[in-house]
């Protein structure tokens, strides 16, 4: 077994810097802070590598990043690990990492190709709370109450606008240092005008926030895998305005030194089965509101009218929301008296006494007033994007609500910030209260026409639609493109000045991406459903969101449906097919792409035709079921070649390459592979091209060519194809497939290394194959598996 020793961690840890010492201190059971003498930590690390494997390939992944003394850190390195293995090119291991990952190379520029690992999610918070001293306490009271043998959870509930998000987020951020593996925020949307989120919606951002590719489609599956990656993990989640226990409680994660906060208007006492602790958040009181007022507006302003400041502070209700719009509606005109504005929420509260209970008619007091002041181009803006079906939006998308280009739309932005009406999250990221939105939305109601609230709506999605479809073309140029039928051509779309950029566009805004399926679906646009829905290709492809993948494609195959476009259905159905096999849902995936076939051969569409044969053998394929398989991917190669369908005809020789390893016959995968490659690669086609690479490393190190010198150098070369390319799951299958290779030449402490990485890469991506590697480990003989026992190959 390949050990980390002391001495080697004593020696890196001694180059590396405090940061780095701390969060390796993360890896042990229990973690000392980090900045104990070297010689400690190391002698802790090297027996916590011993005991786990997974500890073990963090190290040694580490290890082979740290530059030998006196060399140059920028330089290009191969580290030696041990024995014949040595760590090249851009490969990154680790279990937890803190910020980004960038591999930087002479003569290209810095690539991100792994995620970060420890999500930091909370909402900025106020830099100081007024008058929330007592409840701060009665909140660190709770938690130090809270007993073992469960997570920790404490609800605070309150009235809308009261400041239960600014508390709750405020005091959370005071913990961090506590939960080190990270702080998650949750918007539940229990009031939204859209409903509340759904507990599978969220938990897939939190799966895939720890890393995690595959997330499954169904609830309970779900839910277990979420208990299962924070079992002994110390995090903290904030879920935000929740509508009901029910909704909370699949989120709950599954470690006893978790915490989670639960914000609501409601008193969800059914959590109090699952071990809550309440907290009750009042208003502020007449003099703790006049504060916050002074704050805002600068003592002076508020000492020179001192009763007019105590009546606003009562009309404000201690309500810290209506507070804050109060006084920015008085910090956009300095010279008005705050008398002026008490007597105008005066009149407006009194309008409204016999029609709101609670506080919320201080807010709408305070909302009113400051929504008469704006220019009437500033209203348009802002009840136009209370109508966007989106809970965050940056310039792009107000421009697109608002029906601008985004210089003017920035400028309106600016303006809503400057009043309070719009929330700033980060650089061009923003929001709105709930109550807020729910005002904006009411006055569009009141003040747009039926076909004027339409449109704000259609442009969004439009924007959206236009924006993947770019981030697409960019991805994916050799595929064939479908029609877009947008209302208005959008303004303000992104010009991606590479993949990665697309990429993590489509990655982060893959939630927003979900909301314009459906809410085109409901609406009934059916085109901007099912062609949004194929926009995203690339990042169901490339990353993986199986649970999304798959409700996507069954809305957009209803939605193409209806719309009765052939073409949009056939993509819906073959797509949608890939999505199914991958989630191992084979006999679907056959039943998907055998309707395909059936409307193909229907409409005398060849190339359609020879796609959903493709699907099929695909599907056999990864069933296990080699014998049809071939004989669907043959007749598709038939047909592919046959139209002059030149890329079709390479994926499927990789199909064909990989079937005939399965099979024991290397020989002829070699061929079916290298020329698929060749004609990859002349497209150009970079991913599949490193695809093939990788089956033809496999098939040169395989009994009857066995040629390990060209399977080493191609798999390498694979790997670095496709870290390029940011795809992490292949990489783990490479890392494996060296393993195997290693294993084949007689090297176990080698391939042992190989599987170590392997597993690393795997364990925050795939479950499946984490369970897999972790065994293949676990076993005396880290050896190849025979060739029809091997994991099937993700496209």
């Amino acid at each position: 077994m390949c050990q980390v020793s002391a001495a080697e961690l004593a020696a890196a840890l001694s180059r590396a810097d405090p940061a780095t010492r701390r969060a390796l201190a993360e890896l042990l059971p229990t973690a000392p802070d980090g900045t104990e003498p070297v010689s400690a930590l190391a002698g802790q690390l090297a027996e916590a590598a011993q005991a786990g494997p997974e500890t073990r390939a963090a190290l040694r992944a580490w290890l082979a990043t740290v530059p030998a003394p006196g060399a140059d850190a920028t330089a290009g390195t191969s580290n030696g690990v041990s024995g014949a293995a040595r760590v090249t090119g851009p490969v990154v291991q680790a279990r937890d990492i803190s910020g980004g990952i960038h591999v930087h190379e002479h003569g290209r520029p810095a690539k991100q190709v792994l995620p970060p690992r420890v999500p930091r999610q909370l909402i900025p918070a106020p830099a100081q709370l007024t008058g929330r001293a007592g409840d701060l306490a009665a909140l660190d009271a709770l938690r130090a109450a809270a007993t073992g043998g469960g997570p920790s959870l404490i609800v605070v509930t309150g009235a809308a606008g009261v400041g239960k998000t600014a508390l709750s987020a405020t005091w959370l951020r005071a913990q961090a240092a506590a939960y080190p593996h990270g702080q998650l925020y949750a918007d539940l949307r229990g009031h939204s005008t859209a409903g509340p989120a759904g507990p599978g919606e969220v938990l897939g951002r939190f799966l895939r926030a720890f890393g995690v590719g595959h997330v499954p489609a169904d609830l309970p599956e779900q839910t277990a895998l979420w208990r299962t990656v924070t079992a002994g993990l110390r995090i903290s989640l904030l879920l935000d305005n929740a509508f009901s226990a029910a909704q909370v409680r699949p989120l709950l994660p599954g470690s006893p030194d978790a915490l989670t906060v639960v914000t609501s208007r409601r008193r969800l006492s059914g959590l109090g089965v699952d071990g809550a602790a309440f907290r009750l958040l009042d208003v502020l009181d007449p003099a703790a509101t006049v504060e916050l007022l002074a704050r805002r507006l600068g003592g002076d302003r508020v000492a020179r009218e001192p009763a007019a400041a105590l009546g606003l502070a009562r009309l404000c209700a201690g309500l810290p929301l209506a507070v804050c719009v109060a006084a920015a509606r008085l910090a956009a005109r300095p010279r008005q008296p705050l008398a002026v504005l008490a007597g105008a929420m005066s009149r407006e509260s009194e309008r409204l006494a016999t029609l709101e209970a609670g506080g919320e008619g201080a807010v709408r007091a305070a909302l009113d007033d400051t929504y008469a002041s704006l220019a009437p181009a500033t209203a348009r803006c802002y009840r136009r994007l209370g109508l966007a079906p989106v809970t965050e939006f940056g310039t792009a998308v107000t421009g697109a609500a608002a029906g601008v280009s985004p210089e003017p739309a920035a400028r309106l932005l600016d303006e809503l910030v400057e009043v309070n009406l719009v929330e700033e999250l980060g650089p061009d990221r923003h929001r709105f209260h709930d109550l807020i939105r729910l005002h904006a939305a009411q006055r569009a109601a009141a003040e747009e026409t039926p076909a004027g609230r339409e449109e704000a709506v259609r442009r969004v999605l439009d924007w959206y639609l236009a924006t993947a479809t770019g981030a697409r073309a960019l991805l994916s140029p050799t595929h064939r493109r479908l029609r877009r039928d947008y209302a208005r051509q959008p303004q303000g779309v992104p010009d991606f000045p590479d993949e990665a950029s697309a990429l993590a566009w489509l990655d982060a805004e893959r939630q927003h991406l979900m909301t314009a399926v459906r809410t085109a679906a409901e609406r009934g646009w059916d085109a901007t459903a099912w062609q949004t829905v194929d926009s995203m290709q690339p990042l169901f492809l490339r990353l993986r969101p199986l649970d999304l993948w798959i409700e996507a494609h069954t809305v957009g195959l209803a939605a193409a449906e209806r719309a009765g476009h052939t073409a949009g259905v056939s993509r819906m159905l073959t797509t949608g097919g890939s999505g199914l096999s991958n989630a191992g849902r084979y006999d679907d995936a056959v039943s998907w792409f055998g309707r395909a076939l059936e409307g193909a051969r229907r409409d005398s569409d060849r190339r359609a035709e020879a796609q959903a044969l493709h699907g099929l053998g695909q599907s056999h394929r990864l069933a296990g079921r080699l014998g049809p398989a071939t004989a669907f991917f043959l007749a598709a190669l038939t047909i592919r070649e046959e139209i002059g369908y030149a890329r079709g005809a390479a994926l499927t020789r990789v199909c064909l390459g990989d079937i005939a390893l399965a099979a024991g016959r290397p020989l002829a995968a070699v061929r079916w592979l290298a020329r698929a490659r060749a004609d990859l690669l002349a497209v150009p086609d970079p991913y599949d091209a490193a695809r093939a690479l990788a089956f033809l490393g496999r098939a040169h190190a395989a009994d009857g060519v066995t040629d390990f010198a060209v399977a080493e150098r191609e798999l390498r070369d694979a790997l670095e194809e496709f870290a390029a390319a940011g795809s992490v799951h292949w990489q783990g299958r490479v890392l494996e497939l060296l393993g195997e290779s290693a294993a084949g030449r007689g090297e176990p402490e080698t391939a042992r290394d190989w599987y170590e990485r392997s597993l690393a890469v795997y364990l925050p991506v795939s479950p499946v194959d984490a369970r897999r590697l972790t065994a293949r480990l676990g076993a005396q003989d880290p050896g190849p598996p025979q060739d029809r026992g091997a994991p099937p190959q993700p496209r």
